[in-house]
């Protein structure tokens, strides 16, 4: 389905993700559709199966970034970095920076492992005006009625989105708390 301009929600170790190749534009144009995002405006990030893809899509970084990467992934941890020209233009907000993830999720990193390459993935937001995350795959479908290819259920998500550190700069900066220990970083 990946290969083929499909996509899919996936499980990570925090949320649910509308997740698609990361060489389908069409799939990419859907899912801004679906999510009702302009052009460089929305929050995507790769998922990469582990840490010797990342530096297939970001310029080089310190060995301070490097490390903190290496002690948090896999792990609940989006790390902004600066994009280099092997990121799909498509997928590169006016900052030419580009989220990374390697979740603790087996389901998601057996995917992109057997793809062969990172999925870019958006968290999947509930519609519904009571919370702001869906958390059970049951009801993501009902939410999404049809509109993806494929859902995986790997249970029931937490409330609670990764940790988001900027990278781009010298020094790491804490962007959102989540789900991920402040504390190593």
């Amino acid at each position: 389905m990946l290969k083929n301009d499909g996509i899919i929600v996936v499980p990570t170790d925090t949320l649910y993700a509308l997740a698609c190749d990361i060489r389908s534009n069409k799939a990419f144009e859907k899912i801004s559709r679906l999510r009702k995002m302009k052009e460089g405006k929305g929050n995507f990030s790769f998922i990469c199966y582990d840490l010797s893809h990342i530096s297939d899509f970001t310029k080089p970084f310190s060995n301070t970034v490097f490390r903190l990467m290496k002690n948090c992934l896999p792990g609940p941890y989006t790390f902004i970095l600066n994009a280099n020209s092997n990121v799909p233009a498509i997928f590169k907000t006016n900052k030419k920076t580009i989220g990374i993830r390697v979740p603790d999720n087996p389901i998601t990193r057996l995917l992109v492992k057997e793809l062969g390459n990172p999925i870019m993935v958006t968290t999947v937001h509930d519609i519904d005006d009571h919370k702001e995350y869906a958390t059970d795959a049951d009801e993501i479908e009902a939410m999404l009625e049809g509109q993806v290819d494929l859902i995986i259920d790997g249970g029931n998500s937490e409330l609670i989105p990764s940790t988001v550190i900027d990278c781009t700069e010298e020094t790491p900066v804490l962007v959102r708390a989540g789900k991920g220990e402040v504390e190593l970083l």
